[in-house]
């Protein structure tokens, strides 16, 4: 049996390469919109794919299994138990689709893949027990949980509601993820490995561990959210629902795509090298974003194209300010420190939704033609005073709201960076806004966005601490 864990750092995502080494046929678990890279991973091993399985309709990223529904070598293997709101609907009549259903399993070769309905999350979420009969096995060497287990934590199931917004559905997929955690997960053999679709860094987890995998009997001892499960219902619910981050707002469109369907591109689309004269051309139409993807924040205060959005490549900030502050009709006009990055900037963008771009130029050959005239005003905590800022300022806190909770300086607004073009009109744009979060990440994100909008806007860099207080406003 081969088995790789493929691992996106960006989305903190791993999708799984499944093959038997006796037949060269292979599964992918999960897969990411740009499908080439397991065709390339699954040939260096001699391995042809044949099938592809999701555990669940997914809110980060774009699933690759419509890509994949395009090559008549694959089947698809497909939750059947979401009910009405959430059962896939883009598959037509030609596609090679299994719809599963609890406890069916499915070969690839002589490896048996065992479904396992554990909803919670999602309700048609499904994690798969792995059965390696080729080399003797009766029992699962590993399960792949998707969202229903991470190392350390379990998903969060308040994203049908607070992504995709459907009203009162988190309480009880809560109690639904409790009873799914001490009905399926629990009765697994303790040497069995934890396989998880996230890790550290996810948005679809609060305490998410940084090491790529687990097993049963490790989670049951250590992970407190998991205990909580077996032992305290009313416990585990308060503690699930409390403190999750506001999520991207693109996890909602995500949801309706790879439930319903999206543009099939048979790759990343190309984007064409423009000349400064281009670019500036461009960037002036309308529904044309820029997009300032130096992993440098720092060069961006300093000097951009006017309009354009900060979303460094760096971590995970490109996908999360694209993903934040971006609609699925922009256009992109990308701004890369150089052609080397081009190929990863363009991957992190489609495989989140966005596939419309309209060509790139480097930093260096924009400024050359005097076209980075913008400045990003800024200063820090060093040298910034909040009870001393001019009147008639605002104090804008972009941390989410369990950071605001826990602390904030007193007389702040709270927006999340990740909600804030929903709640932009909430923003009077007659006013000077300081921005802050923990460092000046999120704030420069945040501040991009405004200052790309019209408002004036100072970027406080550096942690704010010191001016904390515990009350709530």
């Amino acid at each position: 049996m081969f088995l790789r864990q493929i691992y996106d750092d960006a989305l903190a995502q791993a999708a799984y390469l499944i093959g038997c080494q006796q037949t060269g046929e292979a599964l992918v678990i999960d897969p990411e919109r740009d499908i080439d890279r397991y065709y390339r991973l699954a040939a260096d091993n001699g391995l042809t794919i044949t099938a592809v399985a999701e555990t669940h309709i997914h809110a980060d990223f774009v699933s690759g299994a419509q890509e994949f529904a395009a090559d008549p070598a694959v089947t698809l293997y497909l939750s059947s138990l979401g009910g009405d709101d959430w059962s896939y609907t883009w598959p037509g009549p030609d596609t090679r689709v299994h719809y599963l259903k609890d406890k069916e399993s499915f070969f690839i070769g002589k490896i048996e893949i065992q479904a396992i309905h554990s909803p919670g999350h999602t309700p048609e979420h499904l994690s798969y027990a792995i059965i390696d009969h080729g080399g003797g096995a009766d029992e699962p060497v590993a399960v792949v949980t998707g969202d229903f287990v991470f190392v350390g934590d379990v998903g969060r199931p308040d994203l049908l509601e607070s992504a995709a917004g459907v009203a009162g559905a988190m309480e009880p997929s809560a109690r639904t993820l409790r009873a799914s955690l001490a009905q399926r997960l629990v009765p697994l053999p303790d040497f069995v490995q934890v396989l998880p679709g996230h890790g550290a860094g996810s948005a679809c987890g609060k305490a998410l561990g940084a090491i790529p995998s687990s097993t049963i009997g490790y989670e049951r001892r250590f992970n407190g959210v998991l205990k909580l499960a077996e032992t305290d219902a009313e416990g585990f619910v308060r503690e699930i629902l409390s403190g999750q981050p506001e999520p991207p707002l693109y996890f909602k469109r995500m949801k309706h795509v790879n439930r319903d369907g999206i543009r099939v591109t048979g790759g990343v689309p190309s984007c064409s090298h423009l000349s400064p004269r281009q670019f500036a051309d461009l960037a002036g139409h309308a529904g044309v974003q820029v997009v300032d993807t130096r992993a440098d924040r720092s060069a961006f205060e300093t000097a951009h194209v006017s309009g354009s959005l900060c979303a460094p490549l760096s971590g995970s900030s490109l996908v999360n300010s694209a993903g934040s502050f971006l609609t699925e009709n922009d256009s992109l006009l990308l701004v890369v420190d150089d052609q080397s990055v081009l190929d990863q900037v363009t991957r992190q963008l489609y495989r989140i939704g966005f596939d419309d771009f309209a060509g790139w130029a480097t930093f260096s050959e924009l400024e050359q033609a005097g076209l980075a005239i913008s400045q990003l005003q800024s200063t820090d905590f060093d040298r910034f005073s909040p009870a001393e800022h001019s009147a008639g300022a605002r104090l804008l806190d972009v941390r989410n709201r369990s950071e605001y909770d826990e602390g904030h300086i007193t007389g702040a607004v709270n927006v999340s960076y990740t909600r804030l073009r929903e709640r932009i009109d909430e923003l009077p744009s007659d006013a000077r806004y300081y921005v802050y979060c923990a460092s000046g990440r999120r704030a420069a994100l945040a501040s991009s966005f405004l200052r790309a909008r019209g408002y004036d806007v100072v970027l406080v860099n550096g942690s704010a601490e010191a001016y904390f207080q515990t009350d709530v406003a």
